[in-house]
């Protein structure tokens, strides 16, 4: 580190030593339909600290400007934003006279972009979304159309998952600590509050933060930057809700210093695309600014986001083909309307007081405090002593009876007999019968367990049945995390000299997360015993402190412990121009500590559950850098380059942090690598960028839970079945490709588009593998099993398409009115495989002394069942289109719609899905296949089909 400071220092002296002239520029910035000034329009030279805003002549000026190319940027909000490139000339001063900035008429398609989508393959409850849109409002054309085209099928740009993206508001980091996401519902349904945004692709420089492979996403809610009036909104769709509302007021600054911004919105559907899946949502939002002085200003930000919605879930070819691709099977009838079993609901209010301070005028220091709390809960049935009240639970599927090794044990149920003769005869058409009894029984049966939970008590004077209640079978209970995060922070950028800027920060954030299971609803019943059913003796106690407990509605039952993670993070960034070259070298460092307490001692663990674990310490590095090359003033060579360690998450440091105090062994931190190359062409009628990219992520740690057959040696006589805790560990991934965005003005009023991404994104190793198994408690044997190395390099990376193309056409009349249509052809996405099955375990006989092979199996049977499955590739047509009025010139009041229809041809295809690891050996997994109905095949999910979304605007 020392000798990286002197170096940076010795740098900064050659540099601050080269003399440079200034210069100004100047300008008037006009509505381009009104021809009337427009305040508070931001212009900034990139790359520099200088900063203007025009007043309410439109006028502007830039003093003390560089003498160099220079880009100069003009933005305010619902205008399409100018990039303009100026030669200076050695002390002059140069007059862009008038500019006239149009309104964005596409506004509204980054207005509608639904954020929240379902991809939680591996039903974890993480408690983060991922998206495919990051959700800026910039113009470059291939992040367009990575946010609106593709983010449909769940592109994701460079096949990166967003925690390796930085996402802030006002500079504060908003990835989770726990998972490392982004949280996109703790501010949904808040598109207009938060459409201030600035992205920096990959490892590019931010003003903000280090950031990180992916690249990073500042919302900026500052009050003042909002331009003075107000919105309502109202919109239909049939995606993941069917209404929404939304209404905006800003004051602009008035003379008094005072500014403010109120927005709410709400979201709702009885059901969405997929079968019982309702949605229910309500948004707030305030921002208050106090500007003191020109060198002091205060702002509060305060987010609610309340979002609940029914899930829906994953299915097997089978049941697709049975029930249709809307088919939902965690939903029933009760009391004549559809309830949801597996609802999420989030609500995490946000509170932000910001300062900013201009000590002078090549200097900006913000500090900012925030305070996030409140829960995410993931409610699903739990059940003792009786049916798994699953509709496709295995043994509810015709596959469980029509499989070749079920077949022979003669599990044929009676419903599929027909009356006569001894004891009946098979139906004749067997799968028909068996997939009736499947699609009579489709659905969860909640009556059938308020009935389980009560008693038989008699008739009433009307005849009606008396049921009494009595201890529950089945109840209905959350995964609940309740968080409590405070966040610190100093973000400062200076002008050291004319052509040297430094960027820096400081960040503290402290959380503690309280997570156990909470019961909701008893469903008829008086009260549930707090026990794990599946063990014996004093395994089946949760919490020794507190024995055979009987627990009611709003009870904390089954596991109840806290995680304790504090992070720090600083970094320095120092950024040159020059007339043909800009360079930036970064710098990070960061320390993350984790901790676990135990509130239950577990029979399971009685020794090891109860009380705080061992402190975990990871320090981390990271440096970047990169070079833009001005061939002209229009055509530029852009590279970047980064090499960082990153902590594992909170969620990944404990194997099974619900019953133990266990961390992983030899746990360290990621190792991220990439770099990129750039061609880009910024003409007034012309833009284009060819990007080459290459990211390596090392030492990545992954766990998962599931129950498996066969995966242990049978020393109790269970098969060796377990419900487990699969730990993948030192798995490495790679990640190259590139992409190309075009787009040309063919007329003032056609524009066309052509996008292109190509991508080949594999492990790039064999990681070890460990799983916990809880059944070895009770026989003395370590509950941390190591399997040794998985066979996954070369397999392909999941849940992606690693191929998307587009080609546009928009039309934009000067009458405010526009159209546009797309097609995307997505190819190359995966099924996410399971280590398990790729490890030598897979090939071990249970039942057998030692754990000897299965003799029959042989390699080319094992290549045949391990074979990664890709899915079918497809393409989608995308129109949009809306019109805009003028309603007063003086206001600039406008009315206006804005209308998309997605998949026009309403083409069926699956955005991802998981094999299923129940079959954890040869033997059990080669039946399963060979009997041509698999019981535990992979299970997918899909895509919307046909989808529309109308939007009707009032601007004043």
């Amino acid at each position: 580190m020392k000798k990286l400071v002197f170096s940076i220092l010795l740098v900064m002296q050659v540099f601050f030593g080269i003399a440079q002239n200034n210069g100004s520029i100047k300008g008037v910035v006009l509505d381009s339909k009104t021809s009337k000034p427009l305040q508070n329009v931001v212009v900034t030279v990139q790359n520099s600290t200088l900063m203007s805003l025009t007043n309410s002549e439109g006028a502007f000026v830039l003093e003390n400007v560089p003498i160099a190319t220079v880009l100069v940027q003009l933005k305010s909000d619902s205008y399409s934003a100018q990039l303009l490139s100026i030669d200076l000339v050695s002390n002059s001063a140069v007059d862009l006279g008038t500019i006239l900035l149009e309104e964005d008429v596409t506004l509204e398609q980054q207005l509608s972009l639904i954020t929240i989508t379902e991809n939680d393959l591996g039903d974890d409850g993480t408690g983060s979304e991922n998206t495919a849109g990051l959700l800026q409002a910039t113009r470059d054309p291939f992040q367009q159309a990575a946010a609106f085209n593709w983010g449909q099928a769940r592109f994701r740009i460079r096949g990166l998952d967003n925690e390796y993206g930085v996402t802030m508001i006002n500079g504060v980091v908003m990835n989770k600590i726990i998972d490392g996401r982004p949280q996109w519902g703790n501010w949904g349904g808040l598109n207009d509050a938060t459409r201030n945004q600035e992205f920096t692709m990959g490892s590019a420089p931010s003003d903000y933060t280090f950031g990180g492979a992916l690249g990073t996403q500042e919302i900026n809610t500052r009050a003042s930057l909002f331009r003075k009036g107000s919105r309502v909104s109202f919109a239909s769709t049939n995606t993941n809700y069917s209404w929404r509302v939304m209404g905006t007021h800003a004051s602009g600054m008035d003379k008094n210093g005072w500014a403010y911004v109120i927005s709410a919105g709400r979201r709702w559907a009885e059901e969405g695309y997929f079968e019982g899946t309702d949605y229910g949502a309500n948004s707030v939002f305030a921002s208050v600014e106090k500007r003191i002085n020109d060198s002091h200003s205060i702002n509060f930000t305060s987010i609610y986001a309340q979002n609940s919605r029914g899930r829906n879930s994953s299915n097997t070819d089978e049941i697709t083909s049975i029930a249709g691709i809307k088919y939902n099977s965690f939903w029933g009838w009760q009391d004549g309307k559809k309830r949801n079993s597996r609802d999420r609901d989030v609500e995490e209010p946000l509170f932000m007081l910001s300062h900013f301070w201009k000590p002078s005028s090549k200097t900006n220091i913000t500090t900012n405090i925030s305070y996030q709390f409140g829960h995410i809960g993931n409610s699903r049935i739990d059940f003792q002593n009786a049916e798994n009240p699953d509709p496709t639970y295995y043994r509810n599927l015709p596959s469980y009876y029509t499989s070749l090794y079920e077949t022979n044990q003669g599990n044929i149920p009676s419903s599929v007999y027909q009356p006569g003769g001894l004891g009946g005869v098979l139906a004749p058409d067997l799968i028909g019968a068996l997939n009736a009894k499947f699609l009579s029984t489709r659905q969860i049966d909640w009556d059938k367990m308020y009935r389980a939970n009560t008693e038989f008590g008699g008739y009433d004077a009307n005849g009606n049945e008396i049921r009494i209640a009595s201890q529950s079978k089945y109840v209905l209970y959350e995964d609940r995390t309740e968080d409590k995060l405070l966040t610190a922070n100093t973000i400062f950028n200076t002008q050291l000299a004319d052509n040297v800027i430094m960027n820096g920060g400081f960040t503290f954030r402290r959380l503690n997360s309280a997570n156990f299971q909470y019961l909701t609803d008893l469903l008829g019943g008086e009260f549930y015993s707090d026990i794990d059913n599946f063990q014996t003796g004093q395994a089946q106690q949760t919490d020794l402190n507190n024995e055979n407990r009987e627990v009611k509605v709003g009870d904390r039952f089954g596991y109840n412990y806290n995680l304790f993670a504090n992070n720090i993070d600083a970094f320095t960034q120092f950024k040159f121009t020059y007339n043909k070259v800009d360079f930036y070298i970064a710098q990070s460092y960061a320390r993350s500590s984790y901790q676990r307490e135990g509130l239950y001692r577990n029979g399971i663990y009685p020794t090891s559950s109860f009380g705080k674990s061992e402190k975990l310490i990871f320090d981390n590095f990271g440096f970047k850098g990169g070079l833009t090359y001005k061939i002209t003033g229009r055509h530029f060579l852009n590279f970047n380059g980064l090499y960082m360690s990153k902590a594992p998450s909170l969620r990944n440091a404990f194997p099974n942090a619900r019953l133990n105090n266990f961390i992983i062994p030899s746990l360290d931190s990621e190792l991220v690598s990439s770099f990129d190359a750039s061609y880009i062409i910024r003409a007034p009628r012309f833009k284009a960028r060819i990007t080459g990219y290459y990211s390596k992520i090392q030492n990545a740690t992954e766990t998962s839970f599931f129950f498996a057959e066969g995966a242990f040696e049978d020393l109790d006589e269970d098969g060796g079945d377990a419900f487990v805790a699969e730990i993948v560990q030192g798995l490495d991934k790679l990640n190259i490709g590139a992409e190309l965005g075009i787009e040309y003005q063919i007329t003032s009023t056609i524009k066309a588009t052509a996008n292109a991404a190509y991508g080949q994104y594999t492990y790039a190793n064999n990681p070890r593998v460990f799983l916990n198994n809880d059944n070895n408690a009770a026989l003395n044997r370590p509950t941390l099993v190591n399997l040794g190395e998985a066979s996954m390099k070369d397999y392909r990376q999941p849940g992606m398409p690693q191929q998307a193309y587009s080609l546009g056409l928009e039309y934009r009349d000067p009458k405010f009115w526009w159209i546009g249509a797309n097609v995307n052809h997505l190819a190359d996405n995966y099924l996410d495989v399971s280590s398990l099955l790729r490890t030598n375990s897979f090939f071990r006989d249970p039942a057998s002394i030692g754990g000897l092979s299965f003799p029959e199996a042989t390699e080319e049977r094992a290549r045949e069942l391990l074979k990664q499955e890709k899915f079918d590739n497809f393409t989608l047509v995308n129109l949009v289109g809306g019109k805009s009025w003028r309603v007063s010139r003086e206001t600039r009041s406008t009315v206006g719609f804005f209308a998309s229809i997605n998949n026009v041809f309403d083409v069926v295809y699956k955005t991802g899905g998981f094999e299923q690891a129940r079959n954890a050996n040869f033997r059990e997994l080669n039946q399963d296949v060979s009997s041509g109905t698999p019981v535990f095949a992979p299970r997918y999910f899909y895509g919307f089909g046909r989808t529309y979304f109308v939007n009707f605007y009032y601007n004043f």
